[in-house]
């Protein structure tokens, strides 16, 4: 069992950036694919990031791509997104989540259904 919370959300103006934390408990969490994903209102929930177990490879969907940063720490299991030059379309309920890629690449955990658990979500908003 792997338990998630999300920090770091709040409200920033347009270009600014904002860094959100996700602290895991469970001794899996080292052998896990972690993935970021976002969810605005009145939308489904969207892929945003994913690390692999190892922290080696990243995956991120092209709204994204060098404006965020996905890490992690496997020792003090934490994931981290790092979002800079951000735009009021970010704007979103900020999930983080955990499944096994079973050896697939990452670039194939972009499905919410790939993933076995969730957090509660840290909400971003991103001001005109």
């Amino acid at each position: 069992q792997v338990q998630l919370v999300e920090s770091g959300g709040g409200l920033v103006q347009a270009g600014g950036s904002l860094r959100l934390s996700c602290a895991a408990s469970g001794r899996t969490f080292s052998s896990l694919a972690m993935g970021w994903f976002r969810q605005a209102p009145g939308k489904e929930r969207e892929f945003a990031a994913a690390v692999s177990w190892s922290g080696g490879h990243t995956h991120y969907t092209d709204s994204v791509k060098g404006r965020f940063t996905i890490s992690r720490d496997n020792a003090k299991k934490m994931v981290y997104l790092q979002m800079n030059s951000l735009k009021p379309e970010d704007t979103a309920l900020y999930y983080c989540a955990a499944g096994w890629s079973s050896g697939n690449t990452i670039a194939t955990m972009i499905s919410p259904a790939k993933y076995d658990y969730w957090g509660q979500g840290t909400q971003v908003t991103v001001s005109s």
